[in-house]
């Protein structure tokens, strides 16, 4: 199938944080620009608009982002909500992603071809890797709205390559640009769309000794995990004073 009207949803994962382009809008390129990179080369007259803001949590991403999408009569649409909302001290999963289903119910129920993702699996990881359990339940929720809706899932969780740090930022919360290099070849398999992207093929890191390992998790609460809590305790977000990279539909 050819698509000529994509439009992206969601939170920092879909801007494209972590694969910094100073030349672009928000200084960012990220997956989704090089999928429509990919289907722009496939019909001249194909047009992306990339809706996503860092920061936001699945609601505010709806009440945002859903009605203008909507607008612009997509045949492609891809969605990714929830991370942000996981991390939260407390929430309530099953009102959450019922307030998705809908969202999605709406999309798909125009004719576009929908995409959704599962989170990635923590498992391993310092910190963040003790909310496992709740992403698993998230997971299994997503999978049900995706068949109950017709929405095909891009299943984070099983992609095992991302078990490796150099497919992760700094933040170990956003992907590396190689992270975001594979993520825009799984979308594109998942499409169906033949395409020339490639992956490099990464040797194994050797494990790196536990005092440096310790070390780096302290630096990294400090830098990162820190300052994110502060934030959310000032009822701020990092997405503060950011507008969409791409509001309307356009060509490249």
């Amino acid at each position: 199938m050819t698509y000529r009207r994509y439009v992206a949803l969601g939170d920092s994962f879909t801007e494209g944080v972590g694969d910094t382009d100073p030349s672009l809008p928000n200084a960012v390129r990220g997956w989704a620009d090089r999928v429509a990179e990919v289907l722009a080369h496939r019909d001249p007259g194909f047009g992306y608009a990339n809706l996503a803001v860092r920061g936001r949590t699945l609601r505010p991403i709806l009440a945002e982002q859903l009605e203008p999408a909507l607008a612009m009569e997509p045949d492609l649409v891809t969605i990714y909500a929830g991370a942000n909302d996981i991390m939260r001290p407390k929430v309530d999963l099953d009102a959450l992603v019922a307030d998705y289903a809908a969202a999605v119910a709406q999309l798909a129920g125009t004719g576009a071809r929908v995409l959704i993702w599962t989170a990635y699996d923590p498992g391993g990881a310092p910190v963040i890797g003790t909310m496992r359990g709740r992403f698993a339940t998230y997971n299994e929720l997503v999978r049900e709205l995706a068949d109950d809706n017709g929405a095909s899932v891009v299943d984070f969780w099983r992609m095992r390559e991302y078990r490796d740090p150099r497919m992760w930022d700094t933040d170990r919360i956003h992907m590396s640009p190689r992270g975001h290099v594979r993520m825009a070849m799984r979308v594109l398999d998942v499409l169906g769309v033949d395409h020339e992207l490639v992956h490099d093929v990464l040797d194994p890191l050797p494990p790196a000794p536990r005092r440096e390992q310790r070390e780096a998790t302290i630096a990294w609460v400090r830098g990162f995990a820190l300052p994110w809590v502060g934030r959310r305790l000032r009822g701020a977000s990092s997405g503060d004073g950011i507008a969409p990279r791409r509001p309307t539909l356009g060509p490249l």
